[in-house]
């Protein structure tokens, strides 16, 4: 069973996890019309939580994915700033306390049981009035013996604000849990309101220990080597943005973002470092990884060249192409020279200007040759591309299809 091509083009075992080798069961039997919407794409995650159930439910529609966490979180236990904000509100009771995130309000009262702070912690939070931001959070609060004062329909943080600013928040004390989302706005309009704002850092993020898998990504995005980068938090988007700095990387990021590389992010507040740097991004309607997946697989598709070549219906998708709905895996040469005639479908592209596609090919246009033999084996339909003596290569574009793409 093969799931890539080597850097000679030839098929490999599929035996690693990321990457371009890293191909989909559909992508290793090209025999099969049964693919996923992702299929023939490839994907970057570059969450630290929940990155298993994001890259399972990408995987699950098709799609290769590199994964490398642009952050790390910092345990709960070890966590020095969390422990000394709650003996502060334990010590000091809050008027207000807002619950942000279901999985944060968890861990934040488990990390006070571990510390022998759990039952104080919540006969606090029983004598103040409590908010949970949406549903999620309202079940976590009252899992815990806990009853909310109140929670928006909306899950939005703006309603929270402005629910406050209603009451009133002069001279009143408000902590809020933290999780590592910067809340723009929020705290400052609270502060010019005259309230003393307690941030409670759950989960706070740290650089990752191992840098060479960001690295790593970010060196795919620059060659294009992927078709998407997701995005599930905003200090993620900010970390990956900055090692890119680091490396003299920024500009070839930002140009690979804004016009190959989709950006696809989980929602508002996570975009907002990338939009800060003009990057266009997707989010899905409800802010969750399952609408997130979905949105990339109607965004992918759509973006896919769709071409009428020699009687057949042809897509070219990341690093595979439909042929008649027929996934056929492509190796990396051959997309490459594949997309360097579908720029212009129907016209003759010569032997240098294809060579000077082929990454680190040289100067030998013998490796034109060999790469366009592998192609047309890959892509099992030969008469797809012509061979024009003398002078290069052209996509066998039917006849009807001409006048569409003459001037392309």
């Amino acid at each position: 069973m093969y799931g890539g091509y080597d850097r000679d083009d030839r098929p490999v075992r599929d035996e690693s996890t990321s990457g371009r080798e890293l191909m989909h069961d559909e992508l290793q039997r090209p025999d099969r019309h049964e693919h996923g919407p992702l299929a023939g794409f490839t994907v970057g995650v570059t969450a630290a939580r929940r990155a298993d159930e994001l890259g399972a439910l990408l995987q699950r529609r098709g799609a290769a994915v590199l994964h490398a966490p642009a952050l790390r979180i910092v345990p709960l236990s070890d966590d020095s700033e969390l422990l000394a904000a709650t003996k502060e509100l334990i010590d000091q009771a809050p008027d207000v306390v807002v619950a942000t995130t279901a999985i944060g309000f968890r861990g934040w009262v488990e990390a006070a049981d571990g510390w022998g702070l759990g039952e104080a912690l919540l006969d606090r939070l029983r004598g103040v009035e409590l908010l949970a931001r949406g549903p999620k959070v309202k079940g976590a609060v009252r899992a815990q013996g806990l009853t909310e004062e109140w929670s928006p329909s909306s899950e939005s943080m703006a309603e929270v604000l402005d629910r406050l600013l209603e009451e009133g928040v002069d001279g009143r004390r408000i902590a809020i849990q933290l999780h590592g989302e910067p809340l723009p706005g929020f705290v400052e309009a609270l502060r010019d309101s005259g309230a003393e704002v307690v941030g409670v850092p759950v989960y706070r993020w740290m650089p990752p220990e191992d840098i060479a898998p960001v690295d790593r990504l970010l060196d795919a995005t620059v060659s294009r080597g992927l078709d998407a980068l997701t995005f599930t938090s905003a200090p993620a988007a900010a970390s990956l943005l900055g090692r890119a700095e680091e490396r003299g990387l920024l500009p070839e990021l930002l140009a690979a973002l804004n016009h190959d590389v989709l950006a696809a992010c989980v929602g508002p507040v996570t975009a907002l470092p990338l939009q800060a740097r003009g990057i266009d991004t997707v989010q899905p309607e409800r802010f969750r990884l399952g609408p997130l997946v979905q949105l990339l697989c109607q965004e992918l598709p759509s973006r896919a060249r769709t071409l009428p070549i020699s009687g057949h219906r042809v897509e070219i998708r990341g690093h595979a192409v439909l042929v008649d709905g027929e996934l056929r895996p492509v190796p990396p040469a051959g997309m490459s020279l594949l997309r360097a005639l579908s720029r212009r479908p129907g016209w003759v592209v010569s032997r240098a200007e294809l060579l000077r596609a082929l990454p680190g090919a040289g100067r030998d246009e013998h490796a034109v040759e060999t790469a366009m033999a592998r192609l047309r084996t890959a892509l099992g339909a030969p008469k797809l591309i012509q061979t024009v003596v003398k002078r290069g290569y052209r996509l066998a574009l039917d006849p009807a299809a001409d006048s569409k793409y003459a001037d392309v």
